[in-house]
């Protein structure tokens, strides 16, 4: 039986298609093209592909120290995200029927609506009070700004998880600890692997934090050192957005391979 069209779904699936490719088409293409092309053809092909644009983009931002230094915060904020993050959610959705879990886990969604302006000063006073304005105070503080988002993530998939696997484990004479670590955290498989994905963009997109954070130049990270071509009277889009090409590569790649885990996981954690 021959189906009919919806051509409403049709023309509003083909205008989000074109809304988000079309924003990466004109990076991809002003990254190879010169100024003066850029004046003549601003939305059309480069003439000449000028692959010298991402090695002037390399020198002018030291690109790989800066990649170095995204690279190593957004891996020790997901490791340190996925450890201690799963951790107080299980705590949480496992005493549920007590008033000071229940409270804490109010208070942790309560956290996710309050903008972060409000207490960028403050923040700048406290970590600069501790000596954390370097990448080890980036990470820190990306992982406990995660936990609310986490908590609330966790918590209704933990949920789902039978109490009976616990009940068994702990009549075999496992501890609460190893319980978690043998048994609850391998099933949480799924649910970690979206945390993981979507706290490694956050992290590695991230802009305002570093720039209140971040003292020391040679510490910066990419969207940090890709604010140098910005300047007071003119912006080398071309270079820019080479460097924004190559900047945005990896997360590409990751999210291609990992959107599946992040849709199944969303939909297991926040339902469920």
């Amino acid at each position: 039986m021959r189906t009919k069209t919806n051509w409403t779904v049709m023309i509003l699936i083909t205008l989000g298609t074109i809304l988000i490719l079309f924003p990466l088409y004109m990076t991809i293409t002003i990254a190879f093209k010169t100024p003066e092309d850029m004046l003549t053809s601003l939305f059309g092909l480069p003439k000449e592909l000028h692959f010298e644009n991402f090695t002037n983009a390399i020198r002018m931002t030291n690109f790989f120290n800066a990649l170095g230094n995204s690279a190593m915060v957004t891996t020790a904020t997901v490791v340190l995200t996925l450890l201690t993050n799963s951790l107080v959610a299980y705590a949480i959705a496992r005493n549920m029927n007590r008033r000071f879990f229940k409270g804490l886990y109010f208070y942790f969604i309560s956290a996710m609506f309050i903008p972060f302006p409000i207490i960028m000063l403050p923040l700048v006073k406290l970590t600069a009070g501790l000596h954390m304005t370097n990448l080890v105070g980036l990470t820190i503080l990306h992982t406990v700004y995660a936990l609310a988002f986490n908590v609330f993530v966790y918590v209704g998939y933990i949920k789902s998880i039978p109490v009976a696997l616990e009940e068994a484990a702990r009549v075999d004479g496992t501890s609460t600890w190893g319980t978690f670590w043998r048994i609850i955290f391998p099933i949480m498989a799924p649910i970690n692997a979206t945390v993981g994905i979507l706290i490694c963009l956050s992290t590695y997109n991230d802009f305002l934090l570093p720039l209140i954070i971040i003292s020391d130049t040679n510490s910066y990270t990419l969207p940090l050192v890709q604010y140098i071509f910005q300047g007071q009277f003119n912006t080398d889009f071309n270079l820019a957005f080479a460097s924004y090409l190559m900047a945005m590569l990896p997360m590409i790649i990751i999210y291609l391979f990992a959107q599946k885990w992040i849709i199944n996981g969303i939909t297991q954690g926040a339902v469920k």
